[in-house]
């Protein structure tokens, strides 16, 4: 389906006819189970003792008991100082009927948002309950689909299904792709505008482009305005020589994706990428070879031209979803190919998916070498520098990892955006802001999730570890550690995800994967505890 939707960019870049045509709804895979985890919500909920990290960029404070009545929190009360005794007369009471929760020393964050979740797909050969899972067991109770690519009527009815809160899944926030459901050219202006109103009608929160005629775009983002819709892009390189970032935020765009469009607004001395003669964009090992080489033809940073990029933008109140971690085996293939998860976390047809295959999306990696991994580390260093500094100057970034492409996995390839982010110059607590608070405001959902807070729902992380020490703490597989006797172990892995109220075992949900990709493998008859890919 992906590659339909990669080749519907092309359709669409030069003409306006997507090939992906909405990915029809016998595309989709099957949605979400009934739900039969999670316990509450309750009339009262009591968090008692913990540390909270807020999600605004304040400090750590604790110990505290957070008090949920339903799904919303009603209080953050400071009981104590640490080390001292709790005061119980400073507790709130727990009430009849209520559930309290001793989680002396553990951590309470937001629960996380990633901005750029993909709901599987029957390409990948993964079902939505497997990602949903590995996304609840990582702590993320938000996720944006963007692009919708198992259909827009599938991903509202998930949408709608987790607001019910009658499957296991984080909230989703449905983005239609630009044009998916037609089966003819949009050429004319109008078209965008009937489009955008159609995908309002169907339940979409906003739109996602590739890229396509200026005057198209145009007339969509102000028709998306008009509807109250927000919008994202991936500036794909057959369209960005017409219309990049400062285009598409000049006309609207609330949030650009990867980075895509970004080098190419601050171009100073030439007008397109400087592509060798033998390119060709459905090569992707030529697509992802040169964009691993485009930000060292950007304009530096503090030159005239890179300030007038950096100024405009910030002054638009534009958002950059960088998504570091989908790339980042372009920088060092081995690495991300035999990461801790794959082995127990990984489904089987996934893997399959992401070894080298010119069919498949993101399976680039037909004769990947040195000098393009040498090449993408300088392009990351060029990348982070630019993200760090809009964030230094009052700029929104947030976390989003685009997983089930390029040896990333759902939930763990969001934790390591986190981890890419402090590489970047992020200090913790705006690592953590990124992925709570600030991924609320992009969305246009601040009043409701994104902080602990009184008056917000309940979305909330809970893990023993301190994630603000040590972000590989909240990854799934945990950390690996010797304690004092010498004996190696791990810890760490989110203890409890709460969303809406409701208390799920994180641990227990991951442990459902586990199971389900060992059932799997011994039905195709893979080695239990082989590392996929040998």
């Amino acid at each position: 389906m992906r590659r339909n939707i990669l080749l519907g960019v092309v359709v669409c870049v030069l003409s306006c006819v997507p090939a992906f045509a909405g990915a029809a709804d016998d595309e989709a895979i099957a949605p979400g189970s009934p739900r039969q985890s999670g316990e509450g919500p309750y009339s009262q909920l009591i968090l008692r003792g913990v540390t909270v990290v807020d999600g605004t960029g304040a400090p750590a404070f604790g110990p505290t008991d957070v008090v949920i009545e339903g799904n919303r929190i009603v209080d953050v009360k400071i009981v104590g100082n640490p080390g001292a005794p709790i005061d119980a007369s400073k507790r709130p009471q727990l009430k009849a009927g209520g559930r309290e929760m001793d989680l002396a020393g553990y951590y309470v964050l937001p629960g996380l948002i990633d901005m750029h979740g993909h709901i599987g797909g029957k390409e990948q050969g993964v079902n939505a309950d497997y990602v949903y899972k590995l996304w609840l067991g990582h702590g993320i109770t938000t996720v944006r689909d963007p692009g919708c690519g198992n259909g827009i009527d599938f991903c509202v009815s998930e949408q709608r299904r987790s607001a019910a809160n009658s499957i296991a899944a984080p909230r989703i926030f449905p983005y239609a792709f630009f044009g998916m459901g037609r089966d003819t050219p949009m050429t004319k202006p109008e078209e965008a505008r009937q489009w955008v109103r159609e995908m309002k009608r169907k339940g979409a929160l906003g739109m996602k482009c590739f890229g396509a005629r200026p005057d198209l775009l145009a007339a969509a983002f102000d028709e998306l305005k008009k509807q109250g819709m927000r919008s994202a892009c991936h500036h794909a390189p057959l369209a960005v020589s017409r219309v990049n970032v400062l285009d598409t935020a000049r006309q609207g765009l609330t949030t650009m994706e990867h980075w895509y469009g970004l080098p190419e607004a601050l171009f100073d001395g030439q007008t397109v990428q400087q592509f060798p003669a033998d390119y060709n964009f459905l090569d992707e090992q030529h697509r992802f070879g040169q964009a691993g080489r485009l930000w060292a033809q950007a304009a530096a940073p503090g030159t005239p031209h890179y300030e007038d990029v950096m100024k405009e933008l910030l002054g638009l109140d534009f958002t950059i979803d960088p998504t570091f971690t989908i790339y980042l085996a372009g920088r060092d293939l081995m690495r991300a190919r035999t990461a801790d998860w794959h082995a127990q976390y990984t489904w089987p047809a996934l893997w399959e998916f992401f070894r080298p295959n010119r069919a498949n999306h993101g399976s680039f990696f037909y004769d990947w070498g040195t000098e393009d991994e040498v090449a993408w580390r300088d392009n990351y260093r060029r990348w982070m520098d630019f993200v760090n500094d809009y964030k230094n100057r009052g700029g929104r970034v947030t976390v989003g990892s685009d997983s089930g492409y390029i040896y990333q996995l759902y939930g763990f390839g969001t934790i390591q955006e986190l981890e890419l982010l402090r590489e970047a110059g992020f200090h913790p607590l705006e690592v953590v802001r990124s992925a709570t608070l600030n991924g609320a405001e992009a969305l246009g959902a601040d009043d409701r999730i994104g902080s602990v807070e009184p008056g917000k729902l309940a979305d909330l992380l809970v893990v023993k570890e301190n994630p603000l020490a040590n972000l590989k703490v909240l990854y799934g597989t945990g950390h690996v550690r010797l304690d004092a006797a010498g004996k190696l172990g791990r810890v760490g892995g989110v203890d409890y995800t709460i969303k809406d109220g409701i208390v799920f075992d994180a641990r227990q949900l991951r442990e459902d994967v586990r199971t389900m990709v060992a059932a799997e493998k011994q039905r195709l008859g893979v080695p239990a505890l082989m590392q996929p890919g040998d």
